[in-house]
């Protein structure tokens, strides 16, 4: 029977648990925005991720250094006005906790007082552990990820599948052990190979996200704009479009540049009037 039967049902930490442990998969996708938020919560997903994605999918970046505290609190209190159902996400940007244990809490707390936040992302694995627990520890959940981590671009020279070498899947497999001790509620696997997600997943009590992990973790997310086929850059293997939208959105505003251009836009009908009987004189 599934958990959810009625998408009224608010999703929850404990629901997200409850899911792994029936071997029910969860749904996740990125939003950035108040349409696209409520669109995905009324279609049932059960996380919205405020991914700092959006510095490449929405805003052009080259990756996501750029993004700011402030960028990313505009995006999540968008997405919190357009969600009832779903579990809020917001990734903590590049730079926002990698200074100090209290850095991280201070931007973390903003995330829920200021943008709705019901949970916090940051990256890394092992390293990270103490700013968990401190954040689990100020009533903050956290979802750690660990992989390919966007934020290690360049540590990481590119956007590369990680824990391909014998020594370097031990060091997943320990950095989940750690963040789960630490008190994340969830872990996202980025570009690892399937049987090393398949591991940890077995080997963690938490749910674990893929995404480019392979299908044996305990759900998945997809990027917005790859779901909808609106991303300008080759798409990742595993990005899969459920919809090809750019030739849609092209066709329209040709069509309307078209009509305006030959004088067929607004008509008549699309404009407003003085009432009938208005004595008004416009020289």
């Amino acid at each position: 029977m599934s958990l959810y039967p009625s998408p009224d049902l608010k999703v929850t930490l404990a629901s997200c648990q409850t899911k792994k442990a029936r071997g029910e998969k969860i749904t996740c996708l990125t939003a950035y925005d108040y349409p696209f938020a409520r669109l995905f919560d009324e279609s049932g997903i059960d996380i919205l991720l405020v991914g700092d994605s959006w510095g490449m999918a929405a805003a052009g970046h080259e990756n996501t250094l750029a993004v700011t505290v402030e960028e990313m609190l505009i995006a999540t209190r968008s997405v919190r006005r357009g969600a009832r159902r779903a579990l809020i996400v917001a990734d903590m940007p590049y730079g926002s906790y990698h200074l100090s244990v209290s850095q991280a809490i201070e931007n973390a707390v903003r995330f829920v007082k200021e943008g709705g936040a019901e949970a916090i992302k940051l990256e890394g694995g092992e390293r990270r552990a103490d700013i968990v627990h401190a954040l689990v520890q100020a009533e903050i959940p956290v979802m750690s990820h660990i992989g390919l981590t966007p934020q290690s671009v360049h540590r990481q020279s590119g956007y590369h599948v990680q824990g391909t070498s014998d020594a370097a899947a031990h060091q997943l497999l320990q950095d989940a052990r750690a963040l789960q001790g630490a008190g994340a509620f969830a872990i996202v696997l980025e570009g690892i190979p399937r049987e090393l997600a398949a591991a940890i997943t077995r080997e963690v009590s938490i749910p674990t996200i893929g995404i480019g992990a392979g299908p044996d973790c305990d759900g998945q997310v997809l990027v917005l704009h790859d779901l909808l086929g609106l991303s300008f850059r080759p798409a990742a293997k595993f990005a899969r479009a459920y919809a090809d939208l750019g030739p849609i959105v092209r066709t329209a505003a040709e069509s309307f540049r078209e009509d305006v251009e030959n004088g067929k836009f607004p008509t008549d009908q699309e404009s407003y009037h003085f009432p009938r009987h208005s004595s008004i004189t416009i020289l």
